[in-house]
């Protein structure tokens, strides 16, 4: 009997398959390599998100981190294939949702993608969860030392299902956002980065501050694998934004180079700030400023030149110093600077594109305020606004859901001895 059931377990799993059809000529072999390509790098992001995460934390609590990264790689890459690709980029339910027509990847293989259509179908699906993927890591920096593992689990699915997926869809999906309104973002400052930051404050909200948080010192354990983490992301964010090309021509170059010119702007104007205030340059500020440098080119990267880049960098990293440094006049315990990077350089990055945007770089968009057209930014202003009210509603939600069924926090115990030890029986360190 039981053998008979996983029999047809399988049967269904495999049903979508069937449907499959065969390569195109109209796939383009150099697009596709380059897509598989930059799969694999933002695939990678995550595990450097974790190590980035992992050195500022406490030494009791690195292992814990760590896995909240990984679990979203896990995690997320069942649900995406399953039912949040479909909701994501399905054939649009008005402008709000896509439908259950690709659930569990039915109808989607080798033929074009009809987002894309030098390349299969299946390559665009799996570049766009790993977006998925890496968005509720990021959330997971704002709670870092005090979330319990079950907790962050359910969390992560409803959030991915009903949040993430949604506002997916508005902009990239063919949704209202980006199809009705007219919303510019290239690779992900709504989606990604401002999303992720909006939820991390109704988290912080939520769930409160560390034990200790104010009164202790919590100072990172480990900067080397915070840069090590930092280097991986980096490196990884070229297909992030080079990627979201969906080609390998012209535009993807734009994209890549000023992904790397924003990141160094902003790491430099971020020491040259932090120099002036605290004295001396720092490996964390370092870092840290070349986070937000490119998540703040993230949505312009592939409709600004690069001389553009460079402002929009160098204001990132200053608007990021100044993000991160309030959280201690606020009060809130926003642990790894969720809000204060990619919360400030999302933001900063849609209005860019709003202000820098040139058709000439990027004839699918539009021109910005520079080049004539003032529409845009308020444009991009509008979007920033519902997502803020959209997420964070929403995951006010979710989150009192998640309280009420598993609770969303450790014990005082728990937290004190470290999550590694209380939630994992490990220890990342025997000495």
């Amino acid at each position: 009997m039981k053998l008979r059931i996983v029999l047809v377990v399988m049967m269904i799993l495999t049903l979508p398959y069937i449907s499959y059809a065969q390569e195109s000529t109209a796939i383009n072999s150099g697009d596709t390599a380059w897509m598989l390509i930059s799969t694999a790098l933002v695939t990678l992001m995550t595990p450097g998100l974790a190590l980035f995460y992992g050195g500022m934390v406490r030494r009791k609590n690195v292992l814990g981190t760590l896995m909240h990264s990984f679990i979203m790689l896990c995690m997320v890459s069942v649900i995406w294939v399953l039912w949040g690709y479909t909701f994501s980029f399905g054939p649009d339910r008005f402008g709000i949702i896509g439908g259950f027509d690709w659930f569990g990847l039915n109808d989607v293989g080798q033929e074009p993608s009809p987002f894309a259509p030098t390349i299969p179908h299946l390559i665009f699906m799996m570049f766009q969860g790993t977006f998925a993927v890496i968005t509720p890591a990021l959330i997971t920096g704002a709670f870092a030392e005090r979330i319990k593992f079950s907790a962050l689990i359910l969390f992560s699915a409803l959030w991915v299902t009903f949040v993430y997926s949604p506002l997916c869809h508005w902009v990239w999906g063919g949704g209202w956002m980006g199809k009705t309104l007219g919303t510019l973002d290239f690779a992900g400052g709504i989606v990604v980065h401002i999303s992720s930051a909006i939820a991390a404050l109704a988290a912080i909200i939520v769930i409160g501050k560390r034990r200790g948080y104010g009164i202790e010192p919590m100072l990172p354990h480990n900067l080397p694998m915070t840069m090590l983490g930092m280097a991986l992301l980096w490196f990884g964010w070229f297909g992030f934004n080079a990627g979201s090309a969906l080609t390998s021509g012209g535009l993807a170059s734009v994209a890549f180079v000023t992904t790397n010119t924003a990141a160094g702007a902003a790491a430099m104007s971020w020491l040259i700030i932090e120099r002036l205030q605290r004295g001396k340059p720092t490996a964390l500020g370092a870092v840290s400023g070349a986070v937000a440098g490119l998540a703040g080119i993230t949505p312009a990267a592939g409709f600004v030149s690069p001389l553009s880049a460079i402002l929009i960098g160098t204001i990132a990293g200053i608007l990021c110093y100044i993000g991160v440094n309030l959280k201690s006049k606020f009060g809130y315990d926003d642990s790894l600077d969720v809000i204060g990077i990619h919360g400030v350089s999302g933001t900063w990055g849609i209005l860019a594109v709003g202000l820098f945007a040139s058709a000439a770089i990027n004839p699918t968009g539009r021109n910005g305020l520079f080049y004539g057209n003032p529409t845009l930014l308020g444009t991009q202003a509008i979007a920033i606004a519902v997502t803020y009210l959209f997420v964070f509603v929403s995951t006010l939600v979710i989150l009192k859901l998640v309280d009420w069924v598993v609770g969303l926090r450790v014990k005082d115990g728990e937290e004190f001895i470290g999550l590694d030890h209380s939630l994992h029986g490990e220890s990342a360190y025997t000495q």
